[in-house]
């Protein structure tokens, strides 16, 4: 995907480093090992960038983790309910695990968004680290 490097998408798909995009901010790479989710380092060993802004910087992260949920549970409905022909009951059913498997999934890249509201792709810095 190298493509994608140096755009907010390759940051929020892949949680790197919104400035450089050369390392995971993510402590744990695994996001289903569910005691390490949220654990990030502190600081982008290549580009020194600081991510926790100021403290409780990620609780605004809750505000886009609903429109992540919800487009998560309208491609659940839309795939169970009209390719599938379930009954609502089971579209509902499936909803609901869809929602509790991609948890962790969600919560990453709700903080992936929110972090890259505030910060650019810097190329210089990408540079930087490379030499």
């Amino acid at each position: 995907m190298a493509f994608l490097k140096g755009t907010k998408l390759n940051s929020i798909l892949f949680g790197k480093c919104p400035v450089c995009q050369n390392e995971s901010m993510y402590k744990q790479s695994n996001p289903y090992i569910l005691s390490q989710t949220l654990d990030m380092h502190e600081r982008c060993a290549h580009c020194n960038t600081k991510y926790k802004i100021e403290p409780s910087f990620f609780y605004g992260a809750m505000y886009v983790s609903y429109p992540v949920g919800i487009m998560f549970a309208s491609i659940a409905f839309a795939i169970t309910y009209f390719f599938i022909g379930a009954t609502l009951v089971n579209t509902f059913l499936a909803i609901v695990g869809t929602m509790i498997v991609f948890l962790p999934i969600i919560m990453r890249l709700s903080r992936n968004i929110w972090i890259n509201f505030f910060m650019t792709y810097d190329k210089t810095k990408d540079q930087l680290a490379d030499s």
